[in-house]
This record gives structure tokens, sequence and C-alpha cells, in this order.
């Protein structure tokens, strides 16, 4: 693994928080992660079946230093999207399930990745085949539970669940095992976006990292 590669695995496990943009106008999205590592989320998910989401990728990885905001790609389902997304700027993929071909692309470009994965077969299967860390999708319907199982057999695997994240189950996550969180709606707040109104934004970025370092107490 290259040293960059690690530098970027190091960063996501530290902020331990993937703030994840789905639908956010082109031209909010510099404000809207701004707002977000304000309040300490610095690793932004621009996920593919967002309108736009090279060119987002592009805009924002040109507005900020990769110190300052670590861009990624997410909602990436094959190897041709996964290198569109790095060649525009992303510097991590994440994915709904685990595709071997996305994996190798990552690789290859020596870039972060992610799949989703439910069960120890696919979280074996996707770590050997390269993963870095494994999205553990639906989280919200797997539950915190379902981290710990996977965690006690599968200790040395890190996890990234995601989806129905919230800051009512987040402690429970990371209590549970979990290395980092993907968070999306319950983060970035539509109707805050919508009027323009980011301090909402870090407030719900601030409040995620406080419960996720109190968890991990």
């Amino acid at each position: 693994m290259s040293r960059q590669r690690n530098a970027d695995l190091d960063r996501l496990f530290e902020t331990g928080i993937v703030g994840i943009l789905r639908g956010v106008p082109a031209e909010k999205t510099i404000d809207v992660a701004a707002a977000l590592a304000d309040g300490g989320v610095d690793v932004i998910e621009v996920t593919a079946d967002t309108d736009g989401a090279l060119n987002t990728i592009d805009r924002l990885s040109s507005a900020f230093d990769r110190s300052e905001v670590l861009v990624g790609a997410g909602t990436v389902l094959d190897g041709e999207t996964a290198g569109a997304a790095l060649r525009a700027g992303a510097e991590f993929v994440v994915t709904p399930s685990f595709d071997a071909e996305v994996v190798r692309t990552c690789n290859r470009y020596g870039a972060v990745v992610a799949p989703g994965v439910m069960t120890p077969t696919e979280a074996v299967d996707a770590y050997e085949a390269g993963a870095d860390l494994l999205k553990v999708f639906p989280a919200s319907t797997l539950g915190p539970g379902h981290v710990g199982s996977l965690k006690g057999p599968l200790e040395h695997l890190p996890l990234l669940p995601t989806g129905g994240v919230s800051l009512d189950n987040v402690e429970a996550f990371v209590e549970a095992g979990a290395d980092g969180v993907g968070v999306g709606s319950s983060l970035v707040d539509s109707e805050a976006v919508a009027a323009g109104d980011y301090g909402v934004l870090t407030e719900r970025a601030e409040a995620f990292r406080e419960s996720v370092e109190n968890a991990r107490k």
C-alpha cells in the first residue's frame, strides 16, 4: 500500500465520519463541504448518482487542499465509473456492493476503496480482494448488533456502517466495533442546504464528531 493511501486511510479512521453528499446542487457543494469541515467532518463523499457528480468531485478537489478536505466518490457500481471518479480527483471510492473490478481499479490508482458488504463471506472476500475497509450496508436494517457480530470472529476487518446512521445510533455503532460511519441526510440536512443555512451543517458535524469521540473513550 502506498504512503498516500495509508495516510488517507488513517485520516478516514481518525475523523471517523464520512459525510455523504447526495443530490446537493453543484453550486452549493463547496459551501457544504466547508461547513462540514469546519465542524470536524473533513472526509466528504459525492455519490455518483448525483447530477454532475464528476464535475462536482473536480470542483471540490480543486477548491480544497487534500489536508483540508478529503474528497471521494460513492455509489460507484463499476470499474469504469471508479476510474472516471479517480481521474476527476476522487481520493477514495465507496460502493454499495462488492465489485471486484472496482477494487482492482482503485488498487491500480493507489486509492482507498470501501465496498459494500453484509455477510461474513462478503466481508472476507472483499478484504482479501484488496479492499481497505468495508461498508456495512444498509446499516439501519442490520443494526449495531450486526457490526458486533462481524467484529467477533473478524476483528481485523475495518468496518464502516452506512445507511440510516444518525445521532441517535452512531454511538451504538462505534461501541459495537465500527471503525467509522458514513452519514448522509442526518448530517447534510436538505432544508438547511436549500436555505443556505450552513451553520446548521457545522453544528451537526460537531455533534457527530463528539458522539464518535465519546463512544471511542
